[in-house]
Formats: structure tokens, sequence, C-alpha cells
């Protein structure tokens, strides 16, 4: 969608002080428009008195109407109003994903994070900031550590009380929240107490949850590290164990905005551990068997990262719709099944990673052949671990995995 360059629209930051927390410039960018976008609440703060602007509450849901809605006044002076700072998790991004940076003309105010850590103290270029607007609040999980602090946007009045439970069924029970109500307006409250004994009732609608995480001694230590313990994971035992996780992960190598094909995902675990890595990292996970997708979408919640696209059996999805072209690939099933391989191979564009472990021997000799002719690594790894034997300790040795990384050139 293109806008016209002449009239961008003017994206004018509001907090909860409202018009008297504005500029004059900012001010007279409302007050110019002839018709002005924004929340009911947001529309509620310009006075009456300016009366020049067209009011146009925005609808629900927003994106699938905002083309149309603009389109149809395009030959309007148009201002939008956004919370605080538009580019920060705000309306501003959208816009400029749709029509261009070109277009807009962004005029911030302080954000709520802003806000947050002035009044707390903490430093704003080393405070994780993790918006539960629009997304499950399960993503705040993997951004926990223990000493760590971590600002929250809340959704709705109730984020507060369901992040105490959520922190206190993870291990984080004695972290302190703080939640920031009304931030820069007359309303303005902060609350504060301990996930474990949270009983504050619902409080403003606009809020942030400041966390101080403090990890209960006894809990999982589950950092966005590849190699988490293969207990966390639930399922039928059918997942790729902790210590060759975390080599494959190493050979696959994510980045931040990436995108994984896990072949054959099994309990979910490759493409779990590559979600965490980076909060733009992202998977499909194609897996045949109906219970076994079931529980991959179960464990990528439990652990965060519920966004993993879980899908049926690769060659199916592959015949019915091509699903994203990956940055890299983890074979980690199904290396006999006819064309499985070239097909994915075929899909990888130049630059991309392939990852495959084979247990078995038919397997393991399809990867020298394939290495043969693509080049790439080939690695056996065998791990024992320590258990029980009687009375004594013996190492149980693990079946032996044959891995093999590449990347294409061509």
């Amino acid at each position: 969608m293109s806008w016209p360059a002449e009239t961008p629209i003017a994206v004018v930051g509001i907090g909860a002080d409202g018009w008297r927390g504005l500029g004059a410039v900012n001010r007279e960018a409302v007050a110019d428009a002839e018709v002005l976008f924004g929340s009911a609440r947001q529309l509620d703060l310009v006075p009456d008195e300016v009366a020049r602007p067209h009011r146009v509450t925005w609808p629900s849901p927003l994106l699938p109407a905002l083309p149309e809605l603009l389109a149809a006044h395009r030959d309007s002076r148009v201002c939008v109003l956004a919370s605080g700072d538009p580019m920060f998790y705000g309306i501003g991004v959208t816009l400029a994903k749709l029509l261009g940076p070109q277009a807009l003309r962004v005029l911030p105010q302080p954000s709520s994070a802003s806000l947050a850590c002035a009044r707390l103290g903490w430093n704003l270029a080393e405070t994780p900031v993790v918006s539960v607007v629009g997304r499950p609040l399960e993503t705040v999980l993997p951004e926990l550590a223990s000493a760590r602090r971590i600002l929250i946007l809340a959704s709705d009045e109730t984020t507060p009380a369901r992040l105490a439970d959520l922190l206190g069924r993870n291990g984080f029970g004695p972290s302190r929240l703080t939640v920031l109500e009304q931030l820069g307006g007359r309303a303005e409250q902060t609350v504060s107490g301990i996930a474990a004994s949270w009983a504050e009732p619902p409080g403003d609608p606009l809020n942030i949850v400041a966390v101080e995480c403090a990890a209960d001694p006894a809990a999982p230590r589950l950092t966005r590290v590849p190699g988490l313990p293969d207990a966390v994971y639930g399922g039928d035992g059918q997942l790729t164990k902790a210590e060759v996780r975390a080599l494959a992960l190493s050979a696959l190598a994510p980045a931040p905005g990436e995108l994984l094909w896990d072949v054959g995902g099994g309990s979910g675990t490759i493409a779990i551990e590559w979600c965490r890595t980076h909060p733009a990292c992202r998977a499909v996970s194609f897996e045949r068997s109906e219970p076994r997708r079931r529980q991959i979408a179960e464990n990528a919640a439990a652990l965060g990262v519920p966004g993993i696209d879980v899908r049926g059996e690769v060659l199916g999805e592959l015949r019915a719709a091509d699903p994203p072209a990956p940055d890299a690939i983890f074979l980690g099933g199904g290396l006999t099944q006819p064309e499985l391989f070239e097909s994915c191979w075929d899909r990888l564009p130049s630059g991309g990673r392939l990852v495959a472990d084979a247990v078995t021997v038919e397997s393991e000799a399809l990867l020298v052949r394939w290495s043969a002719r693509h080049g790439g690594a080939l690695r056996k790894i065998q791990i024992q671990r320590a258990e029980p034997l009687g009375g004594f300790t013996a190492w149980r040795p693990q079946l032996p995995v044959t891995q093999w990384s590449v990347t294409k050139n061509r």
C-alpha cells in the first residue's frame, strides 16, 4: 500500500498525562489533522475544543481493517494517536511496515519502559522488555534468570496476577513484582509484592510490571543455552537427548529472525531450543504422529515459545502448500524415507545450513553418501551417563549418533 509523500501521516505519542503533557509541535499536529485515529481512551485525552479533526476509533480486530480504513482517508490530513513512543511495540511499527517510513512523521513521547525505569532507578539500556499485549503470557519464560530485571508490558489489569502465578509454577515464586499503573498521569500508582504470595486485586488496565527475578534454588535451571534437561519435556520419550541436542543446535547456528524446519519433531526439542535462543527466531516442526504434534505444542507453550508452527508429515505438507523457505533444516527422523532429503535440500537456499542425525546403520550410510556429494562435516557422538547399578554406579552408554552438518553453497 502506498501513501502520498506530500501528506505524511502524523503519528503522535500521547501519555497518561494526556493533552497537557504534549509539546507545541505534537499539539499542532493533532489540531491540524482532518482525521484523527486512536483508541477510545486515547481520543478521550484530546480536549473537545480541538474540534477540527474527525475522530475515528480503531476497530477490533485492527490489523485486517487497517489498509481499507487508511485508503478511505488517503486524501485527508491524517493523525494517529499512539501510547507513548509509537515505535516501541506501538502502532507506528505496524504503519511503517504497511506504508514505509517515508509515509510517516513520528512524534514520540517517553515510552512506558522509559517512565518505569525512571521511577525504579533501573538502567533502561540493560532492562529487557517483553510485551504480552496480544501475545501468550508464556513468552516471558525464556527471559527469566535469577537476579535479572525485566519489564512486562501488560495486556490488561489481570496480567500481574497471571504473571505471579506463572512465575510461581516455574520456579520463580520468590521474585518481586512492582506494578506501575497510569505512568505519568494523575492516577499514577505503584503496587509491589512477592509473586508466590501475590494477593493484590486487579487494578488499572494501563500498567507495566517490573520483575526482579529470584529463582527457587531447587527449581531446574532453564536458560537460553541449548541442552535443557530431558526431564522438562513431556512426551513418549522420542526426543533428541540433551548432549546431542546441544551439539545439533551449535551446528545449526541460529541467528535472530531465522526460520528452522525441524523434520521429525518428536517432542519438539530442537525447534523449541532454536526458538529459545532469541525471541525473533521461528520454527516449523514437521511430525507425522498426531499425539506427538499435540505434545510438541504443549512443550513449546510450557517452555515459552508457543509460536512454533506444528505441521504434519513433511512431504505431504510440502505437496499441499510450501511453508516459508528455511534458513536451516534439522533432519531428526525419516532419513530413509524416499525423496525426504532431496525435497528438503531443494528448498534450502544458498547459504542455508542442514544438520542430520542418524542412529541406524542404514541412515548413517545415507549421511556418508550425501556428505560425499555435498560436502560438510561428519562426526560420531557417543554419550555415556552414570546410572545406578545395584549399590554402585556404572556408565550407561546411549545409542551412538552420527551427525552430518553442511552449508549449501549453490
